[in-house]
């Protein structure tokens, strides 16, 4: 039996949940990229008025095909985020020696950056 098996289990869990959420917004930005290729397909293939043609070529524009590229860089970046993350826990598991917790102070930070924002939601009736 592997000692610490769940939390090795629990690492590959978090992997692959992060490799799923990669692959989702690779494939997003795919199909964002093949629909803004059916809309300039259809505006040069079917007989419309210019009108009509305008508002495909408007819809079809550079920004989604830059809105898909960006989706799908990400996801590569989420990929390779997520191999690196893998790695290191493993690392840690695998060494015997106790090691403190890294990134508590980044949950501080991120706690006190949301602080103005809660309070700002906040109703003020509850005061």
């Amino acid at each position: 039996m592997i000692e610490g098996y769940s939390d090795h289990a629990a690492n590959e869990r978090t992997f692959l949940a992060w490799v799923r959420t990669g692959v989702a917004v690779i494939a997003f930005g795919f199909v964002i990229e093949r629909f803004n290729l059916f809309l300039l397909s259809l505006a040069n293939t079917a007989a419309l008025d210019p009108a009509r043609r305008l508002q495909l070529e408007r819809l079809a524009g550079p920004s989604t095909h830059y809105e898909g590229l960006s989706l799908i860089v990400a996801g590569i970046a989420v990929l390779v985020v997520a191999a690196f993350r893998f790695v290191r826990t493993e690392r840690l598991l695998a060494d015997p020696e106790v090691h403190p917790r890294a990134g508590a102070g980044a949950e501080v930070m991120r706690k006190l950056s949301c602080r103005p924002f809660w309070r700002w939601s906040w109703p003020h009736w509850a005061d």
